[in-house]
């Protein structure tokens, strides 16, 4: 007997490496992105006086990205809406707030919306654009 509940259906193919990459990069890129139109529209520096500027208000939101990241494996489906854009999404924003409080960073109300409706845009849309992209390559059947 197998302990496989289902031995004729194929396993799911891993994407390609290189594409788990570029996702993750991209995420990547987006939160850093999205720190620092933060920083220029309260009229900071950007990198700050010191150059760790955006390092100081980015990390907490890596830190939880790359959790989301293995926790949720998203290697397996970087490009999901759901499984990976959403659960990246919640991952970065939960995590990153609650990483700023801890590390005494403002976690104000405003900033909790627009940080939660920004990253969603970012880490959740540009997986919308691909798909949107990728269906319309893909061949009629």
């Amino acid at each position: 007997m197998s302990a496989d509940p289902e031995p004729n259906r194929p396993s799911p193919a891993l994407p390609a490496p290189r594409t788990v990459a570029i996702a993750l990069v991209v995420d990547i890129a987006f939160v850093v992105i999205f720190a620092a139109i933060g920083r220029a529209s309260h009229g900071e520096e950007v990198v700050g006086p010191d150059g760790l500027g955006l390092a100081q208000t980015t990390w907490p939101f890596l830190v939880a990205l790359l959790v989301g990241w293995l926790t949720m494996r998203l290697w397996r489906f970087p490009l999901s809406i759901l499984n990976a854009g959403v659960a990246v999404w919640l991952y970065t924003v939960i995590g990153g707030l609650l990483l700023r409080a801890i590390s005494g960073q403002g976690v104000q109300t405003a900033f909790v919306i627009v940080a939660s409706i920004v990253l969603a845009v970012f880490l959740v849309g540009w997986r919308v654009v691909v798909s949107l992209i990728l269906r319309r390559r893909a061949p009629l059947s």
